[in-house]
């Protein structure tokens, strides 16, 4: 794990250290059981239509974009779905391997001394020893009852794997956005453009980052189909957790991208993070539109990121 470039109010920069040696993408291919959708070919206009975004992130200019059918899952990777990945392979994450990941400092479940500190910048995340993926708050917590929720604490290299076993792949960023839009032209949301009077994603209610008031019945993940799924029949391309795409990251790459199926900058430090998630508010981060754009380094893992799978 190196210092990421993430940005502050969503995913944490983790501590430097040497990185582990990695194990290999695993050569068997195994059964990826979520249900996917099959996206239309076609042009669609991608980017922030409304002036929402930072201009660091680099969601204009505002650009036509014309791609070919594809699938898509129309859920993250579940808990269940990744332990059915770790049981016929044996792998190791990158935090399993590290030894500690980013825990939200509300969801922390570990004794003091497991506490190592907090990420630089962002005070509301804590690195926690023997927090991953089967321990998404640290060590005293566990998997029970979270089956059907999105696993998180994966980094993109740990998505890579589980892609390679399962012969899927991860969607580019224009693949994402496309399919979170949901068809419908320019919108903020997947609904529309506004939030409405009743909670339609998984974000942050009340006072970040000390008091969350659990409008919504979460505090940190939602089962995966929590709310309601989108026009092509996706759920949670707003909120819940943050997802990988394929892409390196680049906040200039808009002005230059191919019109046609674009697959993002050929080199970079940073892979594309897309979604928002649970810890997304007005008063610090509105990034759970679907134009919105974040990142963080390859070998990065957080509580509030995840994938889906493409094909």
């Amino acid at each position: 794990m190196t210092s990421a470039p993430a940005h502050a109010c969503c995913t944490p920069s983790p501590p430097a250290g040497a990185a582990p040696a990695r194990s290999g993408v695993p050569r068997t291919r195994g059964r990826h059981h979520a249900e996917e959708v099959t996206i239309p070919g076609g042009t669609f206009v991608m980017g922030d239509q409304h002036g929402d975004g930072r201009p660091e992130d680099g969601e204009t200019p505002v650009h036509e974009v014309l791609l070919p059918e594809f699938r898509i899952d129309a859920t993250c990777v579940t808990n269940d779905d990744f332990a059915a990945f770790v049981a016929g392979t044996g792998y190791r994450t990158d935090s399993e391997r590290f030894g500690f990941s980013a825990v939200f400092h509300l969801a922390v479940r570990a004794r003091p001394f497991d506490v190592l500190g907090r990420a630089t910048g962002t005070p509301w995340w804590r690195t926690v020893r023997g927090a991953d993926w089967a321990h998404p708050g640290g060590p005293l917590s566990d998997l029970d009852g979270l089956g059907d929720h999105p696993v998180v604490h994966v980094s993109w290299n740990d998505a890579q794997a589980y892609c390679a076993w399962a012969g899927r792949r991860l969607p580019t960023e224009a693949e994402w956005e496309r399919a979170a839009r949901g068809g419908i032209v320019g919108a903020r949301y997947p609904w529309g453009d506004d939030l409405g009077p009743e909670w339609r994603c998984n974000i942050w209610q009340g006072r970040f980052p000390s008091h969350n008031t659990l409008d919504d019945g979460y505090l940190t993940t939602a089962p995966v189909r929590t709310y309601e799924p989108n026009g092509y029949g996706l759920w949670q391309t707003a909120g819940n957790v943050w997802e990988w795409c394929a892409d390196w990251y680049d906040p200039g790459y808009y002005a230059v991208s191919a019109e046609a199926d674009p697959q993002g900058p050929g080199t970079g430090s940073a892979r594309v993070l897309r979604g928002g998630s649970y810890l997304c508010h007005d008063s610090y981060c509105n990034r759970y539109r679907v134009a919105a754009r974040s990142s963080n380094t390859p070998d990065s893992a957080m509580g509030n990121a995840g994938f889906r799978t493409a094909a």
